[in-house]
């Protein structure tokens, strides 16, 4: 029901305002997930294949909308800085200091392939751009691998969306299906890393 009403904003917001319309969606979509892509994306596609849109322009414009929001993401991110995110991690249970640094060394050396590939997996798709920010990777790399990975991933949904058509929700339910895979492969990480630390501490 609620994507339901997501998709017929994302309709009307895109009658209005056209291919420019889709990207101001995807930039919110990457400040708010709650709004999917895997909604937005094959809609616009849909609309390019009514002609109320341009393809290309449809696809241009939602990967600047990307790189936009994860520009504010990089920028709260280097505002908020290492100090203050190792200062509150400690304070988790189970984290120790020695997990921050890790996670920082680990950054250093695959940041720039965690920011490309980042941006074709649910959930990490916005966030992956905060760490890059507390890192201080360099702007220029951070919005080239952005618009890189942004444009193969929109591009993807928009064409998948443009060619079936009306049939473009066949598009969410596939994407519905990665995304939890992502999930439980997350869920299954984490109670691994919960049960090991647990161990250790006993």
């Amino acid at each position: 029901m609620v994507r339901m009403q997501i998709a017929e904003w994302a309709v009307a917001v895109m009658e209005r305002l056209g291919s420019i319309g889709a990207g101001l969606l995807v930039l919110i979509e990457n400040l708010f997930p709650p709004i999917p892509s895997e909604v937005v994306l094959p809609l616009a596609g849909f609309a390019a294949s009514r002609g109320d849109i341009d393809l290309l322009a449809a696809i241009l414009c939602t990967t600047a909308g990307s790189v936009i929001g994860a520009a504010i993401l990089y920028w709260l991110g280097r505002g908020i800085g290492l100090e203050r995110v190792r200062a509150i991690a400690v304070r988790l249970p189970l984290v120790e200091g020695t997990d921050i640094d890790r996670t920082v060394d680990w950054f250093h050396r695959h940041g720039r392939k965690a920011v490309f590939f980042g941006r074709m997996v649910p959930l990490f798709r916005s966030f992956i751009s905060i760490p890059a920010g507390v890192d201080r990777m360099p702007m220029l790399p951070f919005v080239l691998l952005t618009a890189a990975g942004s444009g193969i991933w929109n591009t993807v949904f928009i064409g998948a969306g443009y060619w079936l058509g009306e049939s473009w929700h066949v598009v969410e339910r596939y994407a519905g299906v990665f995304q939890w895979i992502v999930i439980v492969a997350v869920a299954a990480a984490l109670a691994w890393w919960i049960v090991n630390r647990v161990r250790r501490r006993a």
